[in-house]
C-alpha cells in the first residue's frame, strides 16, 4: 500500500514567468454545481500555450509556475505562468485607478497547495477508476492524482480511494447508462488541530470524504459496498494509523440525472461529526453540506484585514450569511453589540448553532441567523444595523437589495426628519418574516440592548462575479453618496485569472461601503 507522505512540492530552478494573455486558457465559467457543456459530445480544440519572452526578463523563484503534469488537459487551472498576479488584477487596478484609487495594493497568498475543499467526479472502471475533472468541453473525466493546487493530503486520500474501489471492485458511474455506484466525491481538509504547533497544523491536516453514492438512501442494495469502502478508508487512514489522514467519512445519496453534485440525504458513517477550522479569530463548523471556502489562509487573511474596517461595538447585519462565519467572526473581534445572519440555505443552521456554541466567553453580543429570501422587502433586514455584510451568488445582488441600498441617505434623512416616521418593520403581519422566525436561531445578550432604528452606515460586499461587482459599484456610486477611498486584493485561486479577492473601502458624509470581490472558482466539476 502507498504510505501517505506529506511533502512539499518539487523546487526544480529559477524559471522567468512572463506570459501574455494568449498563454491562457479561457476559463470556463464557474458554477455552483457541475459545469456541464451544452452538447456533451463535443471536443475542444487542443489548449495552445505560447510565450512572448520579455525584453529584460527577471529570474523569478520556481513558485510562480503551476509546473502541473494536469495542466494541457485539466479544466480546473487556466492560468500557468505568474501565479502570484493573476490577468485580471491588471484590470481591478485599472478600473479603481479610474475610480481614484491609486494605492491598490495585492496580497498573492499560498500559491501550492492551497486548495483545501475539492469536488471530484468519479468515473473509470473499478480496475482503473478516474477521478478528477471533467475536460474543458466534454464529459471526459481527467485523473489528477497530482493536482498542484490540491492540499497533498487530498491527493494522498484520493489515492487511498482508488485502491478501496479496486480492492472492493466498487463500480464508478456511468453518465450515459445511470449505473454504477460512486458518483462523486467531496475532500474537505481541516487544518485545526491543537495538539499540534501551530507551524504544523497545515500540512498535518486531516480530510474529510464524502462518497456520493449512486442510490436513494442507506438501504439500497448496494449499501453493503458503501460500507466496506467506508470502512477500508478508515482502516487505513483513521487515527489507529500512524498517519491519522482521514478526519471522517459520509455518504450522500444521489440518484437524479441533473447537473446537481449533492442529494438532499446524508450519513455519517465512521470518524469524527464535527469538522472544525479555525479562521477570523474563531472556531467554525462546517457541515459537509455546508458551504466552504477552498483556501483556508486567504479567507483568514482577508477577514483579518475585513475587520479592520468595522468599528468596535457596531451592529451588522449579514445577508446571503451560509453559516454566519464573516458575522460571528466580527461578533468575536469587534465586539459587536448584535449580529444577525440572513440566509436561504437552511442546510447552514446546524452549522450556524455549532459555531456560536464555541464563541468566546468574552461575547456579549445579540446573535440569530434567519432563513430567508434577502430580496424580498431587503429594508426589513438592514433596520437596526450600522453594518451590512452581503455575500451574494455570482449573479451579484438582487435588484431590490441594490434599489434599498441605493436610496439609504434618503430613507436615513428620512429617519432623522422632525416627525422621525418609525422605519420599524411590522414583521407580524408579512408571512415571510413569520417563516423566518419560526426556522430562527436567538442568542441574547448578556447586556440588556436598547433596539434601534438606525439604517447601516457601512456596507461589506462579497461577491463571486466582477462583472456583477462592477455594475453594482458603479449603480451605487452613481447614487452620489458614495466615494471609492481604498482597495484590496487577494490571490484566492493561483492558477487562473479569475481566482482575485479584493476589498474596496468607500465612504461619503459618514456613510461608508466595503465592497470585496471573491472571484471564486467554485470548488465544482468544470
Amino acid at each position: 500500500m502507498t504510505p501517505w507522505l506529506l511533502s512539499a512540492p518539487p523546487s526544480p530552478s529559477l524559471v522567468t514567468c512572463n506570459a501574455t494573455t494568449a498563454a491562457l486558457r479561457t476559463p470556463p465559467a464557474p458554477s455552483q454545481s457541475l459545469s456541464i457543456p451544452p452538447n456533451p459530445n463535443s471536443t475542444p480544440s487542443p489548449p495552445s500555450l505560447s510565450l512572448t519572452p520579455s525584453p529584460n526578463p527577471t529570474p523569478l523563484p520556481s513558485t510562480c509556475a503551476l509546473q502541473c503534469p494536469h495542466f494541457q488537459s485539466c479544466s480546473g487551472c487556466t492560468h500557468e505562468y505568474n501565479l502570484h498576479r493573476p490577468i485580471i488584477l491588471d484590470e481591478a487596478t485599472h478600473f479603481f485607478k479610474k475610480l481614484g484609487v491609486s494605492d491598490f495594493t495585492f496580497d498573492s497568498c499560498r500559491l501550492w497547495g492551497w486548495r483545501c475543499r475539492a469536488k471530484l467526479a468519479v468515473r473509470g472502471s473499478s480496475v482503473s477508476p478516474l477521478i478528477g475533472l471533467y475536460q474543458e468541453g466534454t464529459h471526459n473525466v481527467v485523473d489528477i492524482p497530482d493536482c498542484k493546487a490540491h492540499h497533498p493530503n487530498i491527493n494522498a486520500a484520493v489515492e487511498l480511494l482508488k485502491q478501496g474501489i479496486t480492492e472492493l471492485n466498487v463500480e464508478p458511474y456511468d453518465e450515459d447508462k445511470g449505473t454504477g455506484e460512486l458518483r462523486y466525491v467531496q475532500m474537505a481538509v481541516t487544518t485545526y488541530n491543537t495538539s499540534l504547533p501551530a507551524s504544523e497544523r497545515y500540512r498535518n491536516g486531516k480530510v474529510q470524504v464524502a462518497l456520493v453514492w449512486n442510490s436513494r438512501n442507506e438501504n439500497s442494495h448496494s449499501s453493503e459496498n458503501l460500507n466496506a469502502l467506508a470502512h477500508f478508508l478508515w482502516r487505513n487512514g483513521g487515527r489507529s494509523r500512524k498517519v491519522h489522514l482521514i478526519h471522517s467519512v459520509w455518504a450522500n445519496f444521489q440518484t437524479s440525472t441533473n447537473n446537481i453534485i449533492f442529494g438532499n440525504r446524508w450519513r455519517h458513517l465512521l470518524g469524527e461529526r464535527d469538522f472544525w477550522e479555525h479562521v477570523g479569530g474563531i472556531d467554525i463548523s462546517l457541515a459537509p453540506s455546508s458551504f466552504g471556502q477552498a483556501n483556508t489562509r486567504a479567507f483568514d487573511t482577508l477577514l483579518q484585514k475585513l475587520h479592520k474596517y468595522v468599528p468596535l461595538g457596531a451592529s451588522v447585519v449579514d445577508l446571503y450569511a451560509g453559516a454566519g462565519v464573516i458575522g460571528l467572526s466580527l461578533a468575536a473581534t469587534r465586539k459587536c453589540r448584535s449580529v444577525k445572519c440572513v440566509e436561504i440555505n437552511k442546510e447552514s443552521k446546524l452549522s450556524f448553532e455549532k459555531t456560536v456554541e464555541r464563541l468566546p466567553d468574552s461575547v456579549d453580543c445579540s446573535i440569530s441567523w434567519h432563513h430567508a429570501d434577502t430580496s424580498i422587502e431587503p429594508v426589513s433586514w438592514l433596520v437596526g444595523s450600522d453594518v451590512v455584510v452581503v455575500d451574494p451568488p455570482r449573479k451579484g445582488l438582487d435588484p431590490s437589495l441594490v434599489d434599498t441600498l441605493w436610496t439609504i441617505p434618503s430613507l436615513d434623512r428620512k429617519a432623522n426628519s422632525p416627525e422621525r416616521p418609525c422605519l420599524k418593520v411590522k414583521d407580524e403581519k408579512r408571512p415571510w418574516i413569520l417563516r423566518a422566525r419560526e426556522a430562527s436561531v436567538h442568542i441574547q445578550s448578556k447586556t440588556p440592548q436598547e433596539e434601534s432604528q438606525s439604517l447601516p452606515q457601512s456596507l461589506i460586499y462579497i461577491s463571486c462575479g466582477w462583472e456583477s461587482f462592477k455594475q453594482d459599484c458603479m449603480t451605487l456610486l452613481s447614487s452620489k453618496a458614495w466615494h471609492l477611498d481604498k482597495a484590496h486584493g487577494f490571490n484566492f485561486f493561483p492558477g487562473t485569472q479569475r481566482y482575485c479577492c479584493i476589498v474596496c473601502h468607500m465612504s461619503f458624509h459618514g456613510h461608508t461601503i466595503i465592497i470585496v470581490i471573491w472571484h471564486l472558482y467554485t470548488l465544482m466539476i468544470v
